[in-house]
């Protein structure tokens, strides 16, 4: 691969990195979806959860001490412990296509396909479903919509995400890191805690903005220091947020190097720091923060040894700031007159 200079790739988006596919569904009547992360073939990969609440499906086939420690897909969904079912649709989809593992000669496909959803059960949204969650549906059309290009803000799995007390949604963001690796995120955003600083106009993750991308906004001389983690908590209580599960920040962190299972595990942890950088706070037991980390391989790190851990750990360390600028974006792209107001005021 040839020698990048350093920045966002050209979409800014995880799709940067050759092979990957984001598709997303959508419904408005539901006030929820789905989006699903589609790789060529099985890619390494691992999951790290922090948040107190998680609803995910086959993340133990990610352990390390596992067999297989792959995916071919991805899903985030809403819908909670019902937006698990996505991922049916979209392993039953998969097999039809003939990708999958093969464990015996004219046996089924087998994809692997970790998921993990979101708490949007209660944002007004038709969920009178009955005995058939439309979930399954949802992530059979989000597969079939996979592609390079993707919208941010309320789609897919984040159409009806909250961000504190405003609306979250789905955010992605790339890195070139100027030797041929490339870093991405895709979030779905949907914490108890703030992007924004008390100031209600700057986002916590600021300082990893690159070319404007959340609106450039930086803090002003007058910001007081901050003394409550949580200043919004009544309102948040009153709107059902502080139950356990009921927020969760869903993300995939990627890259192009030749990572194991276990380098994808290092990188996975060091890219939760990112939501810290982005939300305050995070991690909290009413959350469901989980994040997955998966790896092409094109681009070889050299064998075992110090200078290989060097490489990872600078992945690591992209991945978060990849994280944080997500979920900005995210919260940004799903608040465009808010934002859009702020700037005239401003201006």
């Amino acid at each position: 691969m040839s020698t990048s200079t350093p920045g966002p790739g050209p979409l800014n988006l995880i799709t940067d990195i050759p092979g990957l596919a984001v598709g997303q569904a959508t419904d408005e009547a539901l006030r929820s979806g789905v989006t699903v992360l589609l790789m060529p073939e099985a890619w390494a990969a691992a999951v790290d959860v922090r948040g107190g609440g998680p609803g995910t499906r086959e993340t133990e086939a990610l352990a390390l001490e596992n067999l297989v420690g792959k995916a071919h897909a991805i899903v985030l969904s809403g819908g909670s412990v019902f937006g698990l079912g996505a991922a049916d649709g979209v392993a039953a989809a998969l097999s039809a296509r003939g990708q999958g593992l093969r464990l015996k000669p004219g046996a089924p496909a087998i994809p692997l396909v970790p998921a993990a959803v979101l708490h949007d059960l209660a944002n007004g949204g038709d969920k009178q479903w009955g005995l058939e969650p439309p979930y399954r549906r949802l992530g059979i059309q989000a597969l079939e919509q996979a592609g390079p290009d993707f919208a941010l803000g309320p789609w897919g799995a984040g159409r009806g995400a909250m961000a504190g007390l405003i609306p979250g949604g789905i955010g992605s963001s790339s890195l070139q890191l100027g030797d041929g690796l490339i870093v991405g995120a895709l979030v779905a955003a949907n914490p108890i805690g703030s992007a924004l600083m008390p100031d209600e106009q700057t986002f916590w993750a600021w300082p990893f903005e690159l070319d404007g991308e959340f609106g450039a906004r930086r803090p002003g001389p007058g910001l007081a220091p901050i003394s409550d983690p949580l200043p919004q908590q009544s309102r948040l209580a009153a709107l059902g947020r502080t139950q356990a599960g009921a927020n969760t920040t869903l993300a995939i962190v990627a890259c192009n190097a030749d990572l194991s299972g276990a380098e994808c595990k290092r990188v996975a942890m060091m890219a939760q720091d990112g939501l810290a950088r982005a939300v305050r706070p995070a991690h909290t037991p009413f959350d469901g923060d989980t994040v997955f980390a998966v790896a092409g391989g094109q681009q070889a790190l050299g064998p075992a040894g110090s200078a290989r851990q060097v490489q990872i750990g600078r992945l690591g360390a992209a991945a978060a700031d990849c994280l944080a600028r997500a979920l900005a974006r995210a919260v940004f792209h799903a608040n465009p007159e808010r934002f859009q107001a702020r700037a005239s005021t401003a201006s």
